[in-house]
């Protein structure tokens, strides 16, 4: 199983998912601990807010994908095609991918303002896509 995981200083967990350009990826295999390899820096233009199709997308590939934040409408598209987009407090990105893979993964602390923010731009971008 691949696990992608925003880290905007690959030592992080960060998001807003949507905008983030780096990304760890991790390997997982069933009872080992999960090891990082690739670390993914997108160019702008492959960001999800800024992905027009086309090619294939660098992390289609990956099973799951787990940021700080993320809209609704982010974690919707990304679902339909097959990637387990979700969200979480935990800062350490090796120990967000274990605590993912054990279901304990911690949630994401609110943020009403940004929330606002993220259903605001969803709302929008859905237009385009």
């Amino acid at each position: 199983m691949k696990i992608a995981v925003a880290s905007k200083d690959f030592t992080k967990v960060t998001g807003h998912a949507g905008q983030a350009r780096h990304w760890l990826i991790f390997q997982v295999e069933a009872g080992a601990e999960p090891v990082e390899v690739q670390r993914l820096e997108l160019a702008r233009e492959l960001t999800f807010h800024h992905y027009k199709g086309g090619e294939p997308h660098p992390l289609e590939k990956v099973d799951a994908l787990i940021a700080a934040s993320a809209g609704e409408g982010f974690v919707r598209r990304l679902r339909k095609r097959g990637v387990d987009a979700v969200l979480t407090g935990e800062k350490d990105p090796r120990a967000a991918v274990t605590d993912y893979m054990t279901g304990k993964l911690r949630p994401p602390r609110p943020r009403p303002v940004m929330s606002l923010l993220c259903k605001l731009r969803d709302r929008f971008s859905e237009r385009r896509h």
